[in-house]
């Protein structure tokens, strides 16, 4: 979810789920220790809970990287261990780290060495075309004899060549059956599920055999189907926010954010696109928050020019 989860997604989902955790996109050890921080790991009180995801390969630099997200405020440490992009690979972690499991025990022990807040993993099923079960389970064996207690398993094979991430994941099959059974072989650890979830019924049937459910895309692409979960899937209410509602809190917030950081609104409509997905309208609702002639105007401006677009309008003269 590389540029995608940043912390102005992360406001908006919130707003329609009280319940579910929130994910930061992947943070490199590098970016942290000799770039921005406040960049990288600044975020809003409301998006609790919420982890940190780290990408890195050496336990010092992702002890240290921990503990400047427990510094931070972050609710979880989440260790990259599933993303097969080249780019990745060529730092030396990410799903290749899949192959060197001693290696990531002793990450994991730094990190749990010097933070008090959770320290997770999330893996693949397995690397190229390695299927066996046993490989799956010894990685989490391994890790979980380092104190990791908490595994997010994207249920697909990462292929390290021949595939570009989004190949990767779409080509390699989904095995559910492989996460369900590390549940079996490790009942005291929680493991959650991800890959291929896109509808509430799915989430529902996984929950019968794993703790928990991780979903990415398609929460982004559809944000209006996180409204239901907190009564779905936590037993509470949901909420009570129309999209309307939604959207002038994020206006709301995109004029705080200008004010504050110089954020322009632009950056944070871009998240917003699939909030009208399925309705009459989307498609220009979304050419208006697109509309780069529309940058030199406030965000509230923008709002009214989107809220009077229907199914049946033009969208803006050229």
């Amino acid at each position: 979810m590389l540029d995608w989860s940043d912390r102005h997604c992360r406001y908006l989902h919130r707003l329609m789920t009280r319940h579910a955790r929130l994910y930061t996109e992947m943070v490199t050890t590098g970016a942290l220790l000799h770039g921005d921080v406040p960049r990288h790991l600044r975020f809003n009180a409301q998006e609790h809970a919420v982890a940190l995801q780290l990408g890195g390969s050496d336990p010092a630099e992702l002890a240290a990287c921990a503990k400047l997200g427990q510094d931070w405020g972050y609710d979880e440490i989440n260790l990259n261990c599933g993303c097969p992009s080249e780019r990745v690979q060529r730092g030396a972690f990410g799903a290749c780290l899949m192959n060197e499991a001693p290696l990531v025990a002793d990450c994991v022990k730094a990190m749990l060495d010097v933070v008090a807040i959770p320290v997770t993993v999330k893996h693949r099923i397995g690397i190229d075309r390695e299927e066996s079960y046993a490989f799956v389970r010894d990685f989490v064996g391994t890790l979980a004899d380092a104190g990791c207690e908490v595994f997010i398993v994207h249920a697909r094979n990462a292929w390290l060549k021949g595939l570009s991430p989004k190949e990767n994941r779409e080509v390699p099959p989904l095995r559910y059956d492989l996460v369900h059974l590390l549940k079996k072989d490790f009942p005291d650890l929680t493991i959650s599920i991800n890959g291929g979830v896109t509808k509430s019924a799915q989430v529902s049937e996984q929950l019968q055999h794993v703790d928990g459910v991780m979903v990415g895309r398609e929460a982004y692409h559809n944000p209006w189907w996180l409204a239901q979960w907190d009564e779905a899937f936590f037993g509470e209410q949901a909420s009570d926010l129309t999209r309307e509602q939604v959207e002038e809190q994020m206006v709301a917030y995109m004029g705080c954010e200008a004010a504050e950081n110089g954020t322009s609104w632009y950056s944070i409509a871009r998240h917003m696109l699939g909030l009208r997905h399925g309705l009459p309208g989307a498609r220009k609702w979304r050419q208006v928050w697109s509309d780069h002639r529309l940058k030199v105007l406030p965000a509230s401006e923008v709002w009214k020019i989107a809220c009077q677009v229907n199914s049946n309008s033009e969208l803006l003269p050229t």
